[in-house]
């Protein structure tokens, strides 16, 4: 076989220019955050359409199509970072109790193991026994009003 025979026929007299060979295993490439925040706001660009920018950056436009509705998600459905999962937490050292009368002392053992939250003002007392999904929904909620 000669190398005229390989060469591409076509309808214009003018031989192809380019030829690309792609060999090897064709790994997964790996995009910055920053890169991707930039080409999905160019596939958002008036004039622009996802086939014309996924095929600059060579992406498939469904891939870019799933980068634009990862963008789109609410941070409320995305997943939480690592730290807002703690919140600090404030020892303060018990004052002394001058004459203990018996409601104080009922009310400290009522009020054993309480754990109070002061979000924006806004105090929270959580006893034993508490629903975890309740007060997570009502943390939130208070977090959301903030």
């Amino acid at each position: 076989m000669t190398i005229s025979e390989l060469t591409l026929t076509s309808s214009d007299h003018e031989p192809a220019r380019r030829f690309e060979v792609f060999t090897g295993s064709g790994r997964r490439r790996e995009w910055l955050p920053e890169e991707k925040v930039r080409i999905v706001a160019e596939s958002y660009e008036a004039g622009a359409t996802v086939s014309a920018v996924a095929r600059r950056y060579a992406l498939s436009p469904q891939q870019l199509f799933a980068w634009r509705r990862a963008a789109r998600q609410p941070l409320a459905e995305a997943p939480a970072a690592p730290e807002s999962l703690f919140v600090p937490a404030v020892i303060a050292a018990s004052r002394p109790e001058p004459a203990a009368r018996r409601r104080r002392k009922q009310k400290a053992a009522r009020d054993a193991g309480v754990i109070e939250l002061e979000i924006d003002g806004i105090t929270m007392r959580v006893g034993r026994g508490a629903d975890a999904k309740t007060v997570t929904a009502v943390i939130r909620a208070l977090k959301a009003t903030s």
